[in-house]
């Protein structure tokens, strides 16, 4: 090899010249330095951009709900951005009635180690919906998900939106909304009755067990039971 070979770590930049993390001393609650990817931002997307906090030395940006993907395809494709890394994806709601309903990103950039909060604020009475970024980010598959079984929030855009956590016939609602019951909406008995009667085996089709090979190592009576179409409570 005529050059030496460095590796690049996530996180860290190459160079002899690039200064070393070290972990922030002495952060201010408010007000301390802010991401200049939230001035890149507002200088790019102008009044979709609501507002930029810092607490604790996060930056949280405010958009517009309607320009989130086009804001997240921007900080991953920028090349001054690169913020490749998609680590949540989160909704927040308030008992205050008066507060909107507030979805939240987490990106990261590791060629840059940068963080970025972004939100966008839902008012109560409008549809609850946002742009799904699965396009852009395919890890947040299974967060969106998430997000749409606990609040009842539509990533619009995301090719196979369900519930993951509960069952997908389960009609109480959504468990993470301050309105749930911490009971639940049915009674006990209702709500055994309901998980008594899901079928596990007829949440697979014959070709989704055929592309796993694994149909024909059931054990006969269950292969009879899915080859036959069996329905739940039957």
């Amino acid at each position: 090899m005529s050059e030496q070979f460095l590796p690049v770590l996530a996180g860290h930049a190459a160079g002899a010249d690039t200064p070393a993390p070290v972990t922030p001393r002495n952060v201010p609650y408010r007000d301390g330095v802010r991401n200049p990817s939230a001035d890149a931002l507002r200088a790019e997307f102008g009044a979709s951009v609501v507002r930029a906090d810092v607490v604790w030395g996060e930056t949280t940006v405010i958009v517009d709900a309607t320009q989130v993907h086009a804001i997240v395809r921007w900080l991953h494709d920028d090349p001054g951005q690169r913020y490749d890394y998609c680590s949540d994806v989160t909704a927040v709601e308030y008992r205050d009635l008066e507060r909107a309903i507030e979805v939240v990103w987490h990106l990261r950039s590791l060629p840059y180690r940068r963080f970025l909060r972004l939100k966008a604020l839902i008012p109560r009475g409008q549809p609850l919906q946002v742009p799904s970024i699965w396009d852009i980010h395919k890890g947040v598959d299974w967060m969106e998900r998430e997000c749409y079984d606990m609040f009842g929030i539509t990533f619009v855009g995301h090719p196979d939106l369900r519930r993951i956590l509960m069952w997908e016939q389960y009609k109480e609602g959504f468990p993470l909304r301050k309105d749930f019951p911490l009971r639940g909406r049915f009674s006990r008995s209702e709500q055994l009755r309901q998980a008594l009667a899901q079928n596990p085996e007829a949440k697979y089709s014959m070709e989704e067990l055929s592309i796993a090979e694994a149909f024909e190592d059931l054990p006969p009576d269950m292969r009879q039971r899915l080859g036959a179409g069996e329905k739940v409570g039957e």
